[in-house]
């Protein structure tokens, strides 16, 4: 049995050599709560040890961002941060590689003025556009992993002893990321090899539609010509294989923006910008959504999905089963990182050009022609259950199983 600290060791290696894939001479830069410093530690000597030639790393800390939403003048959250976006997009530009570790606090925005949160997101979103847009291609590596804190292993095990919080949050993370078996890079491979089989059955099939059922939900989806379905492990615009997110579970392609038709319920809370959207419905027409309602959050989720023109549209469809890891883990972890990969769920907002035949050779305008959102914001919300059906419809018209009781068909 390992001990904590050769877990730990484990998934700096795991966020280095699988999710980032780190490059001899290249420079690395790690966005990170200052809550995660340890594990910002290890990622630092991994790199190095590995061959990069810069780590820089961007700490925040929670409580300043708070602070800020209570008390900076309203006028703040107007102002684009010109300077980080220009930064961030000359890094990525120099062919730098992007690792985010995210320390969770789903209730940090409570009792903050919507409208401030919603500011802030429009105008950092408009200045990252073209930082944005270079991840989102895949022009890059980039990876998220996370890191307990004790204000959100409170929230995952309430019922817990305070001092024992914690420490069920790790065993729970370094058991859904791999990082407690001996060999945690060869686990991820064979996993990875699992999931690229789940994509090529479905880029075989080449369907025209998908049509969900479950209970508060009746939904098609029509898929653009061209579609790709792709699972987290993706290979860079210079030929080097990484790994978006760690856990990951799911296999997705980007849906047609205009093609989405009927009503979807959430199955799970979703943490956004602080505060936690539960147990809320779209209705959609022409794959836009026309009404909305929400029994916790609705505001948050108003802001959503008025950022832009396209947040109000999906950009990408995901299939988890639910017999999966997470899922069967029983936990709620009220962050998207590891509860979409507990669950089915869609994306509100950008569509990823990788997920199209030629997408990440395309301009703006030829993604748009094709069906691709654009949008400032992607979030995904889970909707997925033991209860969904999800059949493949093809250029026929001839329904197929996908998934039945929440599962593979």
């Amino acid at each position: 049995m390992l001990s904590f600290k050769q877990k730990l060791e484990n998934y700096a290696l795991l966020a280095v050599k699988i999710g980032i894939n780190i490059q001899p001479g290249q420079t690395l830069v790690v966005n990170a709560d200052i809550a995660s410093a340890e594990l910002v530690r290890l990622v630092v000597r991994q790199a190095y040890e590995a061959g990069a030639k810069l780590v820089k790393v961007n700490y925040t800390d929670e409580l300043v961002t708070r602070t800020r939403y209570e008390l900076a003048p309203s006028e703040s959250f107007l102002e684009p941060p010109k300077w980080q976006a220009d930064e961030l997009e000359d890094l990525a530009r120099g062919g730098a590689a992007f690792l985010s570790i995210v320390s969770t606090n789903p209730d940090l925005l409570n009792g903050i003025d919507p409208v401030r949160i919603a500011d802030n997101q429009r105008t950092a979103g408009q200045a990252m556009v073209p930082y944005r847009e270079l991840l989102m291609g895949n022009h890059v590596s980039w990876s998220l992993v996370a890191y307990p804190s004790p204000v959100w292993a409170a929230k995952v095990f309430p019922d817990a002893p305070p001092e024992q919080q914690v420490e069920l949050l790790w065993d729970a993370i370094f058991k859904a990321v791999r990082a407690d078996q001996e060999n945690p890079v060869e686990a991820w491979s064979l996993h990875l090899g699992g999931l690229k089989q789940r994509c090529d059955i479905l880029n075989a099939k080449r369907y025209r539609k998908l049509h969900y059922t479950a209970p508060g939900t009746d939904l098609t989806l029509e898929l653009p010509e061209g579609h790709i379905w792709c699972q987290a492990g993706a290979v860079n615009g210079r030929g080097v294989p990484f790994l978006a997110n760690i856990p990951t579970e799911e296999v997705f392609t980007a849906p047609l923006k205009t093609g989405a038709n009927g009503k979807v319920s959430s199955t799970k809370p979703l943490s956004y910008s602080g505060k936690i959207i539960d147990r809320f419905t779209l209705t959609l027409e022409n794959g836009k959504v026309t009404d909305f309602t929400a029994e916790e959050g609705q505001a948050a989720l108003a802001s959503l999905l008025e950022m832009d023109e396209g947040s109000a549209y999906f950009g990408e469809v995901a299939l988890v089963p639910y017999h999966s890891p997470i899922s069967e883990s029983g936990i709620l972890y009220y962050t998207t990182l590891y509860d979409e990969n507990a669950s089915c769920h869609l994306a509100i907002g950008a569509a990823y050009a990788f997920t199209l035949e030629q997408g990440t050779t395309m301009s703006k305008e030829e993604l748009a022609e094709h069906g691709m959102n654009q949008s400032l914001t992607h979030v995904d919300f889970m909707m997925g259950s033991a209860e969904m059906n999800i059949d493949g419809i093809t250029d026929e018209g001839i329904a197929e199983p996908i998934f039945r009781n929440g599962n593979w068909a």
